[in-house]
């Protein structure tokens, strides 16, 4: 089975694409997504709101925009939530 998908996700006023995959394992998920070559995990929380997963060095050494992992995570909560 396929678990792979695009996510497009608006940020600042611009429209991005990013490939991502579904891992199940038992009763949980997790959606691990290539940002801007990057692979970042998101997992719902306690409360089913998605929040992105990364050590503080990717996040630095790879300028990720923080803003943008929020955006992803409200993107996954409108779809999956």
């Amino acid at each position: 089975m396929d678990n792979t998908f695009e996510l497009d996700v608006n940020f600042n006023g611009q429209t991005f694409e990013f490939q991502g995959e579904l891992i199940v394992s038992g009763y949980l998920h997790k959606i691990q997504l290539d940002v801007n070559g990057t692979i970042v995990s998101f997992e719902p929380d306690e409360e089913r709101n998605y929040r992105a997963l990364m050590s503080i060095e990717d996040l630095k050494e790879n300028d990720i925009p923080v803003d943008l992992l929020r955006a992803i995570a409200l993107r996954l909560d409108s779809l999956l939530g």
